[in-house]
């Protein structure tokens, strides 16, 4: 696989309504080989298929039409009916495929398809939970984090009691910063027992795919887990283990099979923790904040971290969690902000629909989407932009972000061109980014060592040709001039 990879999430059931009416129900035979094909062609080295696990349809009608959720499918699709909410992929009986999507063996002539094509295959894997109405609760409750029930009648909305008993309690999956996910019921993490099951299960989905994105990754951190359920845990029986249950599985699933990818969902600055743990890449949340409110400089800090840590960053401006990125970074910001995380160490995330610039975030229940127009520059500009980003010198290449100088005596906006520079054998590229709305100049030292006298700059994103003196970049560096929003991407 390249490094720094091109990751493509495909929320797969809403796709697959999409492909028909938007109500009949198609499986993932029915998508058609050029669409894996364009993908190919724009650089994507990895499928991402979200949403292909088997949920608990009785889960639906008890928690998925509660006020809040109900505001946010009008929101997103004002003629929504009941058959549209199917629950969240989030949210499974156990890792079965779900019938209406496709069964294993689709499953395997897809990954088989896709591989064929040079990309790779990722699927779910949701380590903090399954839903309320899994099987698996009645079938294995030692692997459920269980309450008495002084517990559950103080917190009902936390602790509830499964149609499987009548007399035991449970609590629901949760982020300790939010209430409990009521379609969900949390995995113990402190029992050996539950851990080594979801480590079998990973196993099992190792067969048919090539990877998993692992939802919500640092909610299994035995820190996080422990101030999370503080209180509620019966210590007595089950202790904080020795060991993190990440650097077991991973260990685990590699020794059977060593290219298996594992990407981490992850917050609150735990993503080195994860890294060191064993995960392949972890989310890079912080990039899209600084793109949305932070400063170029802020942005330009961000860039000079560790390269080890940069290169297992997920790098992205939308994904399902998130608002699409035309709304949250606006028109004039989109594109320039695609630039920089397409060029940028890492893997790169892009979520359906972002290169046609859809602008409404579906909820995750919703397995059907309002149609939307195809914004023209934005398609335009993603197939330049990633025509780029597919060079070989954005992959193989030495990163180094450069200092931007003032153009001249007085003149600060230098400080909104945000710069870097890519080095692979005799080839160099250069991009430079006015992450600002007004124009800005500065200066660039870039590496012109064994350059000719004159140096051709063949600038890929306006198809424009500059000639300029080594001699000159020698003593004062490159002179940038940039509109607002504008870039240049140089390679000489």
């Amino acid at each position: 696989m390249r490094i720094h990879p091109h990751l493509f999430e495909l929320n797969l059931r809403s796709f697959l309504r999409g492909l028909s009416d938007g109500f009949t129900k198609e499986s993932i035979e029915k998508i058609p080989e050029d669409y894996w094909l364009e993908l190919q062609v724009l650089g994507i080295n990895i499928v991402w298929l979200m949403g292909v696990w088997r949920t608990c349809p009785g889960i639906v009608e008890e928690c998925c039409f509660e006020e809040g959720l109900i505001q946010s499918y009008n929101r997103a699709l004002k003629d929504w009916v009941k058959e549209d909410v199917a629950g969240s992929p989030y949210s499974i009986c156990d890792y079965e495929f779900n019938a209406e999507i496709c069964n294993a063996g689709e499953l395997i002539t897809l990954r088989k398809k896709l591989n064929s094509l040079g990309m790779k295959l990722i699927l779910d894997f949701i380590p903090n939970h399954f839903s309320a109405g899994s099987e698996l609760i009645g079938q294995h409750p030692e692997f459920f984090l269980e309450v008495d029930e002084g517990t559950y009648l103080k917190d009902q909305h936390t602790f509830f009691k499964p149609s499987f008993f009548s007399d035991r309690y449970f609590a629901h999956g949760r982020d300790p910063f939010f209430p409990g996910w009521t379609d969900t019921i949390q995995v113990n993490y402190f029992n050996p027992a539950a851990r080594a099951f979801m480590i079998d299960r990973i196993k099992g989905i190792a067969q048919y795919c090539d990877g998993v994105r692992c939802d919500m990754a640092m909610l299994s951190l035995n820190n996080v887990f422990h101030n999370t359920w503080r209180g509620v845990i019966d210590e007595k029986l089950f202790q904080k283990p020795e060991k993190e249950f990440w650097a077991e599985a991973i260990s685990e699933v590699k020794k059977d099979f060593p290219a298996f990818l594992f990407i981490a969902e992850s917050y609150w600055d735990l993503e080195w923790d994860l890294q060191q743990l064993g995960f392949d890449y972890t989310y890079d949340k912080k990039l899209l904040d600084r793109l949305k409110d932070g400063t170029p400089r802020s942005i330009r800090d961000h860039l000079k971290a560790d390269a080890d840590y940069q290169q297992k960053s997920v790098r992205f401006i939308e994904n399902h969690d998130e608002e699409r990125s035309v709304i949250s970074l606006g028109r004039e910001k989109v594109l320039p902000a695609a630039l920089l995380m397409s060029t940028i160490p890492g893997m790169k995330l892009y979520f359906e629909g972002q290169f046609s610039g859809k602008k409404t975030k579906l909820p995750v229940q919703l397995v059907r989407e309002p149609k939307e127009n195809v914004v023209s520059f934005i398609r335009e500009g993603y197939h330049k932009i990633l025509k780029i980003a597919n060079r070989q010198i954005f992959h193989d290449g030495v990163f180094t972000v450069l200092e931007a100088l003032p153009a001249w005596h007085n003149n600060d906006t230098y400080a909104n061109i945000i710069a870097y520079q890519w080095i692979l054998d005799g080839e160099r590229a250069v991009v430079c980014v006015n992450y600002s709305g007004s124009a800005a100049q500065c200066r660039l030292k870039i590496n012109v060592d064994d350059c000719d006298e004159n140096i051709e700059l063949n600038d890929l994103m306006n198809n424009k040709l500059y000639i300029r003196s080594s001699e000159e970049i020698l003593r004062q560096g490159l002179y940038i001039e940039l509109s607002g929003y504008q870039s240049h991407v140089f390679l000489y």
